[in-house]
């Protein structure tokens, strides 16, 4: 695979718009992706409400779209999915996007409406680890995604069933659809398909990973926020993932993940290969932990534990609305109103990133006409 580049700058509220624009030009976006096709921007939420470090950042969405638009990337449009346990529409809105789709003039397009894109069948050129096995009816992706650049905008942070999660993850909402959880015991595996199908169907892809508060803990949603004024960039979706790992203090190459598509010549994941652009990170390793809580806890036990064996009868009925309900029921009527939006309220309140968070609170609302 040779060589990959990844851009890591320091940055400051008062900076961090302009330093997303020198990010891009130090990790070589222009030459990464085609001028000619549109280009999808497609956010992280990790959760609706919005949690520090779970998704992405108001700032690093404007940063990306001002770093496309001067690089003369023009057809701009970002695309939406939904999960089982969150709503987009209320993570649009509660993070702070739409006043900027609005602003920069992006459309939203979701791809659970059928007006918006269909789900058509998709052969990969390449042979599968395991999608083909856990879709044995056919991999369907939507249609829209042809021959399109995509930006991915994910954060630093950890996650309950893969360690980290990043620039990989971020394609599993937009390529799969509402029955993605069959894919989690093969989550690892399932992420370099994916990476594999979207160099198969893109222009080009691209990645901007914002750091300014990073997740440790039991992510994607109920974490622990710690501020470290870092943002990322590359083009290269596993070296991004790598050097995201590294500086949270785990060996990227022990991520299976990270080692496979390494090891398939889909990026690069060992650090030692990968140049880093930027700022010095040589000494950063934060140590991080996934741990354990209820959700994860449970996760574990039917998806990689005793119950494993049960799947098709936890997951492929309708007996999956009840593990459904008991995740959304413990993170919005349990861990928000209980914890985590006192954690966010203190970060809001407490850090610059919260301050700045704030500002976007205040934008004024577009003009008449405007739609999203």
């Amino acid at each position: 695979m040779g060589k990959a580049t990844v851009a890591v700058l320091k940055t400051t509220p008062e900076t961090v718009l302009r330093d997303y624009e020198r990010l891009a030009e130090l990790a070589g976006m222009s030459a990464s992706m085609d001028k000619k096709a549109p280009t999808i921007l497609k956010d992280n939420i990790s959760w609706h409400f919005p949690f520090p470090a779970a998704n992405t950042t108001p700032w690093q969405l404007e940063g990306t779209i001002l770093a496309l638009q001067k690089s003369g990337f023009q057809n701009i449009t970002a695309v939406q999915n939904k999960t089982v346990v969150t709503d987009a529409f209320k993570g649009e809105d509660l993070n702070k996007y739409v006043p900027l789709f609005r602003k920069y003039a992006i459309p939203v397009l979701f791809n659970f409406r059928e007006e918006d894109m269909k789900w058509v069948a998709y052969k990969p050129k390449k042979k599968m680890h395991v999608l083909d096995k856990i879709y044995p009816e056919g991999i369907t992706i939507p249609d829209y995604f042809f021959g399109k650049n995509i930006v991915h905008l994910p954060t630093v942070k950890c996650h309950i069933y893969t360690t980290t999660t990043g620039a990989m993850k971020n394609a599993f909402g937009g390529l799969l659809n509402t029955k993605r959880h069959y894919t989690h015991s093969w989550i690892h595996r399932t992420l370099v398909d994916l990476l594999a199908i979207q160099k198969e169907i893109h222009a080009g892809l691209f990645a901007f990973m914002d750091g300014t508060t990073v997740g440790n803990g039991p992510g994607p949603r109920t974490m622990y926020p710690v501020v470290k004024d870092y943002i990322l960039a590359s083009s290269d979706q596993t070296a991004i993932d790598a050097v995201a790992a590294k500086m949270m203090g785990f060996d990227p190459l022990s991520l299976e993940y990270i080692r496979v598509a390494h090891e398939d010549g889909l990026g690069v994941g060992d650090v030692r290969d990968i140049t880093i652009a930027g700022a010095d990170i040589s000494n950063e390793s934060w140590g991080f932990h996934v741990g354990n809580n209820l959700a994860s806890m449970a996760g574990h036990l039917t998806w990689f534990g005793p119950l494993k064996g049960m799947q098709n009868l936890l997951f492929h009925t309708p007996v999956v609305n009840l593990f459904i309900f008991a995740s959304e029921s413990y993170h919005d009527y349990y861990r928000w109103p209980a914890k985590d939006r006192r954690t966010f309220e203190n970060w809001r309140a407490t850090t610059h990133w919260g301050k700045l968070f704030q500002q976007y609170e205040q934008v004024a609302p577009a003009p008449a006409g405007v739609k999203s």
